[in-house]
């Protein structure tokens, strides 16, 4: 699997590529689109996330290999894309890799910090927050 700042380059090539942010909008619900969903029971409150406008839920699941997978969903089409980026950011990474990665700079990267609503940038900060969280604890287990 590409190293984090490898997926992080890859995901702004994309972004690059496509222009204007109605671009970049587009794509990214169509990011969300491809998100498995989550079970009924998945959608509960251990894995909601709190801080966000949107129903947003975060499923971590600990690999035997030290790595942890994460899946998402929301009730939101930009938020679930949101939640695909995050999941090709971080989904399949180690805790240490997870908690090294300065996702402040990796949206900037990206251009979203300027582009979300203020409401929106916070959900997204709940959503990165939760994910380091579980790193903190894999990582202490």
């Amino acid at each position: 699997m590409a190293a984090i700042d490898d997926a992080l380059s890859e995901l702004a090539d994309e972004f690059d590529l496509l222009g204007d942010w109605e671009e970049r909008y587009r794509y990214v619900i169509e990011m969300g689109r491809d998100l498995a969903p989550l079970s009924d029971a998945e959608r509960s409150d251990e894995t909601k996330v709190r801080g966000c406008a949107s129903q947003v839920w975060l499923v971590t699941e600990p690999q035997a290999d030290g790595t942890l997978r994460f899946r998402g969903d929301s009730d939101a089409h930009i938020v679930r894309g949101l939640i695909a980026i995050l999941l090709r950011l971080y989904s399949g990474r180690s805790a240490s890799e997870i908690l090294a990665f300065d996702a402040r700079a990796a949206f900037d990267k990206l251009g979203l910090s300027g582009a979300l609503s203020s409401q929106r940038s916070n959900g997204l900060a709940s959503m990165v927050a939760r994910i380091r969280r579980d790193a903190e604890q894999a990582r202490a287990a």
